[in-house]
Parts: C-alpha cells; structure tokens; sequence
C-alpha cells in the first residue's frame, strides 16, 4: 500500500503570511501548482493558499440582502460573511487569503485515504507534516495519478 511519503513532492514552495498576494500568483503562474502552504519561520504550517483562494479576489461580491422595520437593519444573511468576503477580495497579504483551517496528513497516511479526503472535501492538495505541524512535503492530485500510472507501469 502506498503511503504519502511515497508520493509526495519533497521541495515544498511555501509563503509566509507577511508575503504579497502577488507573490503567490507567480508562483501558481511559474511552477503551475495549485495549491502553497504557508510556513511560519519555524517551519511549521500556518495554513494554506489555494488557486481557488486567489481567484475570490477577481469575483464579485454578494451584498446581502437587508430589510429595515423602525429604523433597524436585518441582514438576511450573515453580516460576518460580508465582512470576510470583503476582507479577501481587497486583500494584499497572504494572511488576510489563506486558510488557516489546513487539512494535512502525515508520511505514513495511506494514499487512498489521502486522495478520498481530497474528493471529500474538494481540495487538490494535502499537506504532508510531522508530529509538530512541520511541513515535510504536499500530495497533490496530480501525485495521486502519477502513482496510478507508476503502479501499472511496474
């Protein structure tokens, strides 16, 4: 059975959260990746930046619907999502896009569990971390078909 370690990419591109939003999108346009972790100074994964995360930035943004009774304003819908919407399409650092609620895995977590989480939860990247939230590598989906084609090969 293969394992994460087996498959991940080992030279990790990662941010830190003080980077440009700019940065970010060289990088997806340069190494045509989906998905950069972001990494405190220790090394450690803060969070994570997705292509889907970048592309927020460019689409329009939902005014919720309000109605007034005697001078009080009702939201319809939460204010709080307005806000954070708001907060991602003006963003400029990296702190202020990424998703800082990271599903990662370890080296030994077995590939089909990895890539069941990946079509779970819609995302294109895992990443690989140690005891401490080191990161150590990420599995892409891209990785997981690879190791498909690798397997039939041998």
């Amino acid at each position: 059975m293969l394992k994460a370690k087996d498959v991940m990419t080992t030279k990790v591109i990662t941010v830190n959260e003080d980077d440009d939003v700019s940065k970010i999108a060289k990088i997806f346009m340069d190494k045509k990746i989906n998905a950069v972790p972001v990494a405190g100074p220790d090394g450690k994964l803060k969070g994570i930046v997705s292509e889907t995360d970048l592309v927020y930035q460019d689409a329009n943004l939902h005014i919720p619907t309000v109605f007034t009774i005697f001078d009080s304003i009702f939201y319809l819908a939460s204010s709080k999502h307005f806000k954070e919407d708001i907060k991602k399409i003006t963003a400029t650092k990296v702190k202020d896009i990424m998703n800082k609620n990271v599903i990662s895995v370890n080296e030994d977590e077995p590939l089909d569990n990895i890539a069941t989480i990946m079509t779970d939860k819609k995302i294109y990247s895992v990443p690989v971390v140690d005891k401490d939230t080191k990161i150590k590598g990420i599995v892409s989906r891209y990785d997981i078909i690879r190791s498909m084609f690798d397997t039939e090969k041998e």
